[in-house]
Parts: C-alpha cells; sequence; structure tokens
C-alpha cells in the first residue's frame, strides 16, 4: 500500500482523512476512547507536514439522515486534547459548514466533519448515488488518507469511492493492521494458537472454517461454545444457542480431528438461572449444565485449562469474550485469558470488538498485547480470507 510519503510535500494541501472515531457513549460522555487514540499518530504526522486536515468519520448507524445522538460532536474536545490543538468542527458532511470550515484552515490546522453516515450517499447500494457523494467530498481536499480500519471491509463512498478520485494513500494504523493480522494469517510462527468467543457461531463460520487449515489449537469460549456442546450432544439448558449451526459445527470438529488442529472447549461453566448482574450463580461441568439455567462465563477449570493451552503459543490471535463480561460477576474467564494472552511471549493479537474493549475495560496494559485491533468485523474478515474493498482499492498500482 502507498504511504502518506508517496503524497510528496502536503504543506498547504487539504488532505481528507477516513479515520474511525465510532466510539461508545453514555449520553455525550465517551466511554472508551481507544479508537481516538489510535487514530492520533497519523492526523499528528499530517498536521507536522503542513497539511489542512479534514477527517471524516462516522458515530453509530443513522439512517442517511442527522440524528443527533449520533453526532460525532462529544469527539472534538477528546480529539482536541489528544492531538494538542484545537479541532474545528463543521456540523454538516459537505454542505455550507464543511465548506466554510475547511476553506478556513490554515497549514497545519484540523476540522472534523459531522458524521459522515448522515448522508445517505456515504451507504448506498446504488453505485452512482454513492459516487456522487464521493465525488462532492473529494471536491473538499486535494489528496487522501485511509485511516479507519474499522471500516475498510466496507465498499463506502468514504472509504473506497474516495480512494478512486483522489491521490490516496495508507495511514499508518491501517498500515499497521494490515501487517499485523497477515503475520497471523500468512506465516505463523508455531505453535498458532486461536481464541474465539463471543455469543455466535455464524458470525465466525469463515473464520473457523479458514483456520481449520491454518492454526495449531482453536479455543472456543463465550457464547458460542455451546452450539459446539450441544454438537457433541450434552444438554445446554438455556444457554445460547446457533441451532442452524449445529451440524456445520459437527463438520468442523470432524474437520478439525482430521486435520490435526486440536479443538479446545470449556469443561466447566458458570451457570445462573436469569441474565442478571447479581443472579445466584454456580459452576458445574459443561457438559451437565442444568436445564433450568443458562451458561454466562466459563468456570476456573477452563479458565486453567485455555491458560495452559495459549501458554506455549508462538502466535495468538483472540477475537470474542468468554462470557458476559459487562457484568463483573461474570467476568473472571475474560479476565483470566487477557491475563493468559498477555503473559505469552508469542506475537498476540486481539481482533477488536468486544476483545479489544474487554482488555480496556478490566484495566489490562494494552503494551503488553503486540497488536490490538480497531476493528472487530473488518479483522475477522481478513482473517478468514476475505478481500477488503478498502485495503484492495490502496492496492490497486502498488503490485
Amino acid at each position: 500500500m502507498k504511504t502518506i510519503e508517496s503524497l510528496g510535500d502536503l504543506r498547504g494541501k487539504r488532505v481528507l482523512v477516513r479515520s474511525d472515531l465510532n466510539v461508545p457513549l453514555d449520553g455525550t460522555r465517551i466511554t472508551d476512547d481507544g479508537r481516538v487514540r489510535a487514530s492520533v499518530p497519523t492526523l499528528k504526522a499530517l498536521l507536522d507536514a503542513g497539511a489542512r486536515v479534514l477527517v471524516v468519520a462516522h458515530l453509530g448507524r443513522p439512517k442517511g439522515a442527522p440524528e443527533e445522538k449520533y453526532s460525532l460532536r462529544p469527539v472534538v474536545s477528546r480529539l482536541s486534547e489528544l492531538l494538542g490543538t484545537e479541532v474545528k468542527f463543521a456540523t454538516d458532511t459537505v454542505g455550507e459548514s464543511a465548506q466554510e470550515t475547511v476553506a478556513s484552515l490554515a497549514d497545519g490546522e484540523i476540522a472534523l466533519l459531522e458524521n459522515i453516515r448522515f448522508n445517505a450517499g456515504e451507504t448506498s447500494k446504488d453505485e452512482a448515488e454513492r459516487r456522487a457523494f464521493a465525488e462532492q467530498l473529494a471536491a473538499l481536499a486535494d489528496a487522501y488518507v485511509s485511516d479507519g480500519f474499522g471500516v475498510v471491509h466496507r465498499k463506502q463512498a468514504s472509504v473506497y469511492d474516495v480512494a478512486q478520485l483522489l491521490p490516496a494513500a495508507a495511514g499508518s494504523l491501517v498500515r499497521n493492521e494490515v501487517e499485523s493480522l497477515r503475520k497471523v494469517t500468512d506465516d505463523p510462527e508455531r505453535p498458532f494458537v486461536v481464541i474465539l468467543g463471543g455469543a455466535k457461531v455464524a458470525d465466525k463460520l469463515g473464520v473457523i472454517e479458514n483456520l481449520l487449515t491454518k492454526a495449531d489449537r482453536i479455543i472456543i469460549g463465550g457464547g458460542m461454545a455451546y452450539t459446539f456442546l450441544k454438537a457433541q450432544g450434552h444438554e445446554i439448558g438455556k444457554s445460547l444457542l446457533d441451532a442452524e449451526q449445529v451440524d456445520t459445527v459437527k463438520g468442523y470438529m470432524e474437520t478439525a480431528e482430521k486435520n490435526g488442529v486440536e479443538l479446545v472447549l470449556p469443561v466447566d461453566t458458570v451457570v445462573a438461572a436469569e441474565f442478571s448482574a447479581d443472579a445466584e450463580s454456580e459452576v458445574v461441568p459443561s457438559t451437565q449444565i442444568p436445564a433450568d439455567t443458562e451458561g454466562l462465563d466459563i468456570g476456573p477449570k477452563t479458565a486453567e485449562l485455555f491458560a495452559s493451552k495459549i501458554a506455549d503459543a508462538k502466535t495468538v490471535f483472540w477475537n470474542g469474550p468468554m462470557g458476559v463480561f459487562e457484568f463483573e460477576k461474570f467476568a473472571e474467564g475474560t479476565r483470566a485469558v487477557a491475563e493468559a494472552v498477555a503473559s505469552c511471549e508469542g506475537f498476540t493479537v486481539i481482533g477488536g470488538g468486544d476483545s479489544a474493549a474487554a482488555v480496556r475495560n478490566l484495566g489490562f496494559d494494552e503494551s503488553r498485547y503486540s497488536h490490538i485491533s480497531t476493528g472487530g468485523g473488518a479483522s475477522l474478515e481478513l482473517i478468514e480470507g476475505k478481500e477488503l474493498p478498502g485495503i484492495a482499492i490502496l492496492e490497486e498500482g502498488t503490485k
């Protein structure tokens, strides 16, 4: 991929940057600023180069029109703090406010445009509509930098089409993400251990299928583990179940055995009769979950087992929590895995999404991991072996 350096002298140039500032909010308070912090190195480099930087990003899932709850305004003050300079804010995407704000920028100044998804053209499936919006965006700038890894798997105006209309390059965040994840998929040092959790097997079908030919060990926890236990014929009570995937999972287990891939499932489970933060709970064997309970976390024996399977790894990829980590009572399994991965001496990648949030929310030092991805869906699709439109367009002409 082309680097920012390939764009030449940027002093006085208007550079459109697609960042990922899709942060969780409690009202107007940012509860996890990881993505904002991750956007800073590229933005700082452009400002230091004397560029006039205009940032576009999305927040939440507005339906192509302004919605106050999805405004990027709360991000402005945090981004200003992290950059150590004022971030101007345009109250629209390509309208009068955006045009005036961009025109007001001096060399080394920066502005954030309002939520890019407030314009229907951003996510439109109609290529002409998307292209027309991309042309309006491109008219604001002289060059384009893609630095929002969390959206590179989407064929959207500010991710894909603009890269065709302006001199384009990848920011340091996107380059680092792709290099780190391809290190996992293309030539991992062994043993290569994959840890998958989260709610649904369906979300990770392609990932499991691809990794059954690459991983040495696949550890399954979280809500998706119960579909595997069900496929083995065990009672799982009221636990999460992807009923439509039971036969698929049986096939995966057969393939794993045939390929010599060790598939590691929970041996004990923390169960409760209700889904709540203070529910009465007990630890039971994973093969004997009472019919009137549901699994909410892996048990202590499983935590030890998983840690032992991670300890000697030379490459680790982890995506998905081990339980309902948002409830302190059911966060121990995720905490144990986070500690085991942090203590591993190999190359360790946290695959974004809830896993990255868990690591931060549980208070782990991020520097203990080799790489924490900012994009859950994008990282999974890259691991799955899919072509990501926002990456493919940046790599065209560089091969």
